[in-house]
Parts: C-alpha cells; structure tokens; sequence
C-alpha cells in the first residue's frame, strides 16, 4: 500500500474527529492495547486517489503493536468511479476472502484490516516467481462472482471519460492530445474487439501498489478496487503488462520506460499460468489466441490511462508539470 512517511504527531494529526473517535472505540475492545488513547498515525505513500493511513497502538507485555489501515477518500474523483460501488465491491471482496475485512467506516473513509504483507515494488513484477503468482491470482479475481450485472464497463467508461476530458481542456489542448479523433478510435477498438469475449469481474488498476505478498506463505492479495467491475479479462491482463514499465516511486512518476515492457516469452509465460492456475493444462493454441486478443487491449489501457491522466492534471494541476508536458 504504499512507503512509510514519519510518524504524525497529535498536533499534526491528519484524522478526522469522527474516525479517531471509532479507532479509540475499537482498540479499548482489544485486551492487549496499552492504551487506546495513544494510537499512532503515519501516512503510507504511494496512494494516488486516497490519503492511507497505517494507525498502531503499543500493547502490552511486548506483543507486536495492534495496527489498522485508514483510507480517507480523495476529492475529485467521482469522475472516475461511483464511491458507493466501490464500497459495495470493498465488502463484497471481504466476504470472498480476497482483500482486508472492512473494521469500521466513517463519512468520508473507512478502517480496513492492516494486511501484514509487503507491498510490491515495480522490480518485482519482473520477478518470474512472483510474475506466476499475480498470474493465478488473477484468474480467481476474474472468476469471483460479484453482484451486479456481468456486463462490460469498459467503453462506456472511456466515452465518460473522454468527454470529461473535452469538457476540461482548452482547444490548444484538446487538439494537442487528439481529443476529436479519440471517439472514432474508442469506437472502431470496440467495434473490432467486441466478438468472442471472455468477461470476468476485472480490476483494471492492476499496478505493483495494488498487490501485497506475504513472504512466508508465498501468497498474494490484490487490493484497492475503485476502478474494479466486469471487463474482457484480456484488457485486464493488457494493462497489467502495460504497468511493468512504470514506476511510481521516483520523481516522475508520470515518465514510463518501455524497455520494461515484458517480452514475448515472458507474456507467454503469464497467460500460460494464468490459463492453467484453473486446472486445467493450457494448449499453445489457447494460449496464442488469448495473448493475440491481450496485444490488441494494450491500446485500450493506455486510451484509458491516456484519459485518466489528462483529466487528473487539470483538475488538480500540479505545481511542476502544466498539462501539456504531463
């Protein structure tokens, strides 16, 4: 979920009243808190739509502290998702087993289970270990059977987006990033992309900071589900591979290196295991025609990101980059 900042003081306290007060609340319950008064805030990095927040308590006789997540919404963002489904994805996802369980919730956030896991880094998804790991948790995410109608969000999506996008921008930036010519374009990949499609219940933000491991079981849990509904799992897969080239962890961010993009042998080896994490031994066959379908939503996710990017900037400009050079 993100790197660790120093630890808050009280009088820099970023919670609001109302969430402190659940937390004390909560850690009075547990018998091995030393004081549920003296709970400590410090704010992971790497969150790009929330603020998250790690919140431990020192317990007694020297027992590992009692620790807490919480997520205080961005501001903003009801452009890209509706906040309510997402929640209703967030409980849902808790009931399945698949993320942190939902502890409490208050009327801009929530506290969520502090997962004792390691936060992918970008060099790890070039990890083959690791790389087969997300593979076969990726298809159990695909094959979850979550409430809802199991229809594609995907286009619709990008045509919101797209005019948000047209709606922010000036002319001089709508020509520079070719907003006029990018409807034909959502429409002729749809057009192209919409036969035979295997949909699944997709996460669509399948970057290193959305995926923990836990180092002595080998196990990985997906996290953070805003952008989560059902979509080809091919553009899911598309735009996994598209995120090996970016790290966010660096001055900037925004700056992507290709030379990271997963090579053919490497691509091949994801969707083999992804294929077959079901049990079922994968043919060259399937895995080619699956891998063709993933090429082609490779253009799809940077049209998503593309628009997403645009959209982000000018409505919260940055202080260093101005919206052309972002």
């Amino acid at each position: 979920m993100g790197a660790v900042d120093s630890p808050k003081t009280n009088k820099e306290n970023p919670l609001p009243a109302e969430a402190k007060k659940i937390l004390q609340s909560m850690a009075s319950k547990w018998s091995n808190v030393a004081d549920p008064d003296a709970l400590q805030v410090i704010r992971l990095k790497g969150a790009m739509t929330n603020e998250v927040y790690q919140i431990k308590w020192p317990t007694k006789a020297g027992e590992m502290s009692r620790k807490v997540l919480v997520r205080i919404y961005g501001e903003g963002v009801d452009v890209f998702f509706n906040r309510e489904d997402e929640i209703r994805t967030f409980e849902c996802m808790s009931k399945h087993g698949q993320g942190p369980r939902l502890l409490g919730r208050f009327s801009n956030g929530r506290i969520e289970e502090f997962i004792r896991a390691r936060t992918l880094s970008a060099a790890d998804l070039r990890d083959p270990d690791v790389s087969a790991l997300i593979a076969a948790k990726l298809r159990e995410f695909h094959d979850l059977d979550m409430p809802g109608p199991k229809i594609i969000k995907l286009w619709d999506r990008l045509r919101d987006w797209l005019n948000t996008a047209k709606r922010l921008c000036s002319q001089e930036e709508a020509e520079a990033f070719c907003l006029n010519a990018l409807g034909e374009e959502i429409s002729e990949l749809e057009r192209k992309l919409s036969s035979n499609q295997c949909i699944g219940f997709c996460h669509n933000d399948l970057q290193y900071g959305n995926i923990m491991i836990d180092e002595q079981t080998k196990s990985i849990t997906i996290i953070d589900y805003e952008y989560s509904s059902y979509n080809p799992v091919a553009f899911d897969i598309a735009n996994h591979f598209c995120e090996m080239v970016a790290d966010y962890h660096t001055e900037t961010p925004h700056l992507l290196d290709y030379n990271q993009y997963p090579g053919l042998e490497e691509r091949q080896r994801f969707i083999r295991i992804y294929l077959s994490s079901s049990g079922c031994q994968s043919s060259d066959c399937e895995v080619e025609q699956l891998l063709e379908v993933v090429e082609k939503y490779t253009l799809a996710s940077h049209l998503w990101w593309g628009l997403w990017g645009i959209i982000s900037v000018l409505s919260h400009p940055p202080q260093v980059l101005s919206p052309l050079s972002y």
